[in-house]
């Protein structure tokens, strides 16, 4: 009789290589232009760790008369992810591509044109989704995924969202200045912007679901951490750091 030397502790699940063994921020790479603020050594959020109400949001296109696989889609979004982001918006993504337990940067703007420098990691990628999670000081905390798959012989490409606002300035953000408006319309632009990837116009289907209409205010001081008020006072702060290096220089 032949006897395995595996014991339980030697096995994994069988989509095991798909997930982050990790869940830190480290940056391997800064990619020309980018700004690496609020992500380096900060821990990944669940939507539990957040502040605001709780939400699921989910942006669907049908990719009605294009001959491509589920694979096929996810493998080119991978690949050309940033491309399909709407302008003035950037993500840097790892120089390994995006796999799991690989950071990537984000430089943008949110309503009232204030910058934001943040990051994702990549928590889980196969051949057909792949999984960000969130740092703290990000827009809002939790996991979106971006996933295709066939429905009645047709590729769907699908974007969805389970997250709280990360602190009390972006929940008032979300609710009072349009940034869950524009939240929508920016992942509607990004499918919009894959389906023509595909020569494919169809129009995205929106569901947003309250999971949680209650807020915690336990997390109220997040906001120490708000990356998008510590961007801005590096930014403002960019002559004191200029003239700082000058004075080193001369000494």
């Amino acid at each position: 009789m032949t006897t395995s030397s595996n014991t339980p502790d030697d096995r994994q699940p069988r989509d095991a290589i798909y997930w982050a063994q990790v869940s830190t921020f480290k940056v391997t790479r800064v990619p020309t232009g980018a700004l690496n603020l609020n992500v380096e050594g900060r821990q990944g959020l669940s939507p539990l760790q957040g502040f605001g109400q709780m939400w699921q949001k989910i942006y669907r296109i049908h990719l009605k008369g294009a001959a491509v696989t589920p694979a096929e889609v996810v493998k080119t979004w991978k690949e050309k992810f940033s491309s399909f982001w709407p302008k003035k918006n950037r993500f840097y993504a790892p120089l390994t591509g995006i796999s799991p337990g690989e950071v990537g940067l984000i430089n943008m703007s949110i309503p009232g044109n204030i910058p934001l420098s943040t990051g994702v990691l990549v928590l889980y990628a196969d051949d057909e989704s792949f999984t960000f999670m969130t740092p703290p000081g990000h827009v809002f905390a939790g996991w979106i995924t971006f996933s295709a798959h066939e429905e009645d012989n047709t590729t769907v490409a699908q974007v969805s969202m389970l997250i709280r606002a990360f602190d009390p300035v972006y929940e008032f953000g979300f609710r009072f200045l349009g940034a869950s408006k524009a939240e929508d319309k920016f992942w509607q632009q990004t499918l919009t912007a894959l389906g023509n990837q595909f020569d494919v116009s169809e129009p995205v289907e929106t569901q947003i679901i309250c999971i949680d209409p209650k807020m915690q205010w336990s997390r109220f001081w997040n906001v120490w951490l708000n990356s998008a008020i510590r961007t801005t006072i590096y930014r403002v702060a960019a002559p004191v750091r200029w003239v700082g290096k000058g004075i080193r220089r001369r000494g």
